[in-house]
């Protein structure tokens, strides 16, 4: 699916905020976005979670709106709003129709301005919060990623938990989060994506007379060092399956090889022709959920293996995927893999762009992470051009890496030791 390349403009404001959006003459909605470059990572370890409390607490209210007037207002035109917040940004967002694009500037411009922190909005969201905290632990296959992460970082901003733990979650202060926002929320570290029917040169002067310039830049990243990742980490449930992740340190979100690295993970488990799905599940039947996902940060990045399977087949399953890292490693891939795998990213891509939210969040991200946004066009060049050579390339500077496993189960420590020294999952 190509896209012209004079449908994406791009601008800085003059208050410092830098525009990006997507023109769709095609389509009757809009999708706007407010990207925000600070995360979990940014924050000190007594204030965790504080940057998805803040998210949380910007649809509570404004010095002029209610969180009942934001909802209402929204709804009344069938639009909707939401954000999310991870390791290194945070976005919000809203999705209308093009007539009510200036209601969406108001209401987004309004709560990254200039949101009230109503003490008792504080606590009664303070309370959501911690209920979302101990709804995530109770779902073995999301706590596990976590463990995981916890695991190939440890001592690091990047190995919390983006929601904190219920301790710092109930210490924080009304003033310490308003002093996360004051210190964070400043137009240079902001970007305002957009994509549907839409006029670039009117959105840039509506945000402009929304918003003032700002003085001062965002606080520098922690520098934290990387310590060497733990072999390990179990948390003792007593659930029926057993929740597994294994991975390893991998790339950074601007490596030139995360083209290739994208194709590597197809090839690995990203769906069910992938290595993984056919030989754990397909063909043996050990599993119903098995898969690969990749994460890319400023410095570093991981891979990782996802699993769930019964307590007694756990080891089964280690070895399993400790045998298809190291043929991957050993023996690249084929050429069919290799077509195959770029054939799938190349039409995920296309598939993913057919709304204008797809769409909002790509040039977001792009514009936010890398400083740039290519071209579907230049997207899919990058993919084609992958070789077999790359792939081989990629694996030796990643899946040789010292490997990590997570596991959420009825299981002690030992046991998970005793698993990993007798299967080739533990690596070299």
């Amino acid at each position: 699916m190509a896209v012209p390349a004079d449908n994406i403009r791009r601008s800085s404001l003059a208050n410092g905020i830098r525009l990006v959006t997507e023109r769709m003459p095609d389509v009757r909605s809009v999708t706007l976005g407010f990207w925000v470059d600070v995360g979990s990572r940014d924050e000190h370890p007594q204030l965790a979670g504080v940057s998805h409390f803040l998210e949380h607490l910007l649809f509570k209210g404004t010095e002029q709106r209610s969180a009942r007037q934001i909802a209402e207002a929204i709804e009344a035109v069938g639009g909707e709003m939401n954000a999310f917040t991870t390791k290194e940004y945070t976005a919000f967002y809203t999705r209308l129709l093009d007539e009510d694009v200036d209601l969406g500037l108001d209401i987004l411009c309004d709560i990254l301005s200039v949101p009230a922190f109503r003490p008792d909005e504080v606590e009664s969201e303070r309370q959501v919060i911690l209920e979302e905290i101990l709804m995530h632990e109770d779902e073995p296959s999301e706590l596990v990623h976590d463990l995981f992460t916890e695991a190939l970082f440890p001592g690091h901003p990047l190995g919390r938990d983006v929601l904190g733990t219920a301790e710092t979650i109930t210490a924080l202060s009304r003033d310490a989060i308003a002093g996360h926002f004051l210190a964070h929320y400043r137009p240079p570290n902001v970007v305002f994506a957009a994509a549907g029917n839409l006029d670039h040169d009117e959105l840039a002067a509506g945000i402009e007379r929304r918003m003032s310039p700002a003085p001062g830049q965002r606080p520098p990243r922690s520098d934290v060092r990387f310590a060497a990742p733990r072999r390990q980490i179990v948390s003792t449930r007593p659930t029926e399956q057993a929740n597994v992740v294994v991975g390893m340190r991998s790339l950074s979100r601007g490596d030139d090889d995360r083209f290739a690295l994208s194709v590597l993970n197809q090839v690995l488990g990203g769906g069910m022709s992938s290595r993984l799905f056919q030989e754990i599940r397909e063909q043996r039947g050990l599993v119903y959920a098995v898969y690969s996902y990749r994460s890319a940060y400023l410095e570093t990045g991981a891979l990782a293996v996802y699993a769930g399977t019964a307590p007694g087949r756990t080891s089964e399953v280690l070895r399993l995927i400790g045998e298809e890292l190291d043929r991957l490693l050993q023996d690249g891939v084929t050429d069919g893999e290799l077509a195959l795998a770029k054939g799938h990213l190349k039409g995920s891509l296309a598939l993913g762009l057919e709304d204008s939210g797809g769409r909002m969040n790509r040039i977001g991200r792009s514009e936010l992470v890398h400083g740039e946004v290519l071209t579907v066009d230049e997207l899919v060049a990058r993919t084609e051009a992958v070789t077999r050579a790359d792939i081989e390339r990629v694996a030796e500077r990643v899946l040789g890496n010292e490997r990590v496993i997570a596991l959420v189960g009825p299981f002690e420590e030992d046991a998970l030791t005793e698993m990993a020294l007798t299967t080739s999952v533990a690596g070299a």
